[in-house]
């Protein structure tokens, strides 16, 4: 699946195109590689994302194409928060 859909079906990020821009800015990375907005994910890979002042490390464990909004954080799990040093 494709990293800006999997944020928008996940929830990690509200909307698509919000996703591919900040994939474009080159605020999240997939196992340690700068991710662009078509970059594919799998269970199992890590996410790093920097939303202003934080940064959120996330494991992708289930990767779905449509997911109510209740089962949505069950897509992945938070590993770590930390502030942007």
């Amino acid at each position: 699946m494709r990293l800006d859909k999997f944020l928008k079906v996940s929830r990690l990020i509200k909307r698509r195109t919000l996703a591919k821009e900040v994939c474009d800015q080159g605020r999240i990375t997939i196992n340690g590689q700068v991710a662009k907005a078509g970059s594919n994910v799998k269970a199992g890979d890590e996410l790093v994302l920097r939303f202003g002042q934080k940064l959120v490390t996330v494991r992708i464990d289930d990767v779905r194409d449509v997911v109510r909004k209740e089962e949505a954080a069950t897509m992945y799990t938070i590993v770590s928060e930390a502030p942007v040093s």
